[in-house]
């Protein structure tokens, strides 16, 4: 196979993986009432459903990121897909509570194979002009899952009931993984031979359960300890890691690289204020406005579809534009749409739902693909897999702290209750508060984004 066809083949296996785990993830948002009522699930449980495969993909992302470096980023992808597969089989003739978030962890772990890694396939397969347009296009792959979610996703849970979201996992990852054997040659490994920091590697998984976990369980006393007790771990984990030779996280990218730091500040920022609202609004079509879920799917639909048009646009202006720019428009754009949300009321008009996810929407296609090409562009090719597993820590860590916060206004307003009409009204307010949290942090963000500095 010549140069040419291999890239074509490592942008469509890559952005095929990339599209399957966002389109398995934004349907599982339009599906969580369903299961909910099935596995009378309180709403805090509920957010575990969530939550359990975003802590998987977090605690393993950076882990997987190094063990492809120096195994092979196509073999480690290749299993990633076909773990994910296997666990959304198995999430077809799931029974119960448990074995379900048991699964989701599961499929997290898979998802965690696969994020960063794709990224880093490309980054090694086209030259460093091509990489804006290239990121842009996986992307628009990664909001084009999203975009169809919740409609695929909605349409599935009425007609066919939730269990057939999985059943698409099943026939979308099998696919993948048959494509990558068939059409995709040749192995990228930059450290064969080095050493993998196993030390490294539980610090950095403990002290993320601690955080997240901790954080979930806020406001009790040990919700505290833990998440305190993971924030030592940071910087025990930091020491750990200038000391280790062929450390699982390159500590050392972040000296004396301004455009990395920043860039990972502002992701990590950015998704902390997002993640949550397909979460969020997914509840609030379905309890609070009555919409089943094909409806509420169609309606979630107007943010991803407009990331999924524009990210193309924005990662070839970031070819031309310096990404700081672009990107800080883009935080712009979703910390105004997040201020939008925080305005819902029981009476507030569809049409200035989806105005705010459009604007929402917006905002992401200009911040992702840039702030990526930046992360990407400032570090040498050996660090592409670890720089990738950083960006996608970042990106998971601020799901997981966009989940958590939900979860800890939940716990202070509503309760571990099932959300039956009569905690409409405290659902209702929960919901505006974490908007008015989230728009405040997106604001924040801006001053992030712009201190990163010049990538060219």
């Amino acid at each position: 196979m010549d140069e040419a066809s291999n890239k074509r083949a490592a942008l469509l296996v890559v952005t095929l993986g990339t599209f399957l785990t966002p389109l398995g993830g934004s349907a599982m948002n339009i599906a969580l009432p369903t299961i909910g009522k099935e596995f009378v699930m309180s709403a805090i449980s509920l957010s575990w459903v969530m939550t359990a495969y975003l802590l998987a993909a977090t605690v393993f992302l950076i882990p997987f990121g190094r063990i492809a470096d120096i195994h092979g980023r196509k073999r480690i992808f290749t299993y990633g897909m076909s773990i994910f597969t296997i666990a959304s089989f198995f999430l077809i003739f799931c029974k119960s509570t448990v074995l379900f978030i048991s699964l989701r962890i599961l499929q997290g772990i898979g998802g965690a194979m696969t994020f960063s890694i794709g990224v880093t396939i490309l980054m090694c397969v086209f030259p460093v002009q091509e990489r804006g347009k290239v990121i842009g296009i996986n992307t628009a792959a990664v909001y084009s899952g999203l975009s169809l979610g919740p409609v695929v996703g909605g349409f599935l849970t009425q007609h066919f009931g939730w269990r057939s979201i999985f059943v698409v996992n099943v026939i979308l990852g099998s696919i993948c993984v048959l494509l990558i054997l068939w059409r995709l040659k040749g192995e990228w490994i930059e450290a064969k031979g080095e050493r993998f920091d196993l030390s490294g590697s539980i610090i950095h998984s403990l002290t993320l359960i601690a955080m997240i976990y901790g954080l979930s369980i806020l406001p009790s006393v040990s919700g505290a300890v833990l998440f305190l007790a993971g924030i030592l771990g940071v910087f025990v984990f930091v020491k750990v890691e200038m000391k280790v030779e062929s450390p699982v996280m390159n500590v050392r990218l972040f000296q004396n690289n301004r455009v990395f730091v920043f860039s990972n500040v502002a992701a990590l920022i950015h998704y902390s204020g997002t993640i949550a609202v397909g979460f969020l609004l997914s509840l609030y079509l379905q309890f609070i406005k009555g919409v089943g879920p094909r409806n509420a799917g169609l309606i979630l639909v107007a943010q991803p579809i407009v990331q999924a048009i524009l990210s193309p646009f924005a990662g070839r202006l970031s070819d031309r534009i310096e990404p700081r720019i672009v990107a800080s428009i883009g935080m712009v754009s979703s910390a105004a749409g997040l201020l939008l949300l925080s305005f819902l009321r029981e009476t507030t008009p569809f049409a200035f739902i989806i105005a705010s996810l459009i604007l929402l929407g917006f905002g992401y296609a200009l911040f992702s693909s840039p702030n990526t090409n930046a992360v990407m562009s400032s570090v040498e090719k050996r660090s592409y897999g670890v720089a990738s597993g950083i960006l996608g820590t970042m990106r998971q860590v601020g799901g997981m702290f966009s989940m958590g916060i939900t979860m800890v206004i939940f716990s202070l307003f509503i309760g571990e209750v099932q959300i039956t009409p009569s905690y409409y009204p405290a659902f209702l307010k929960s919901m505006k508060v974490a908007f008015a949290f989230f728009t405040a942090l997106s604001f924040g963000g801006i001053f992030a984004s712009l201190a990163r500095g010049k990538v060219r």
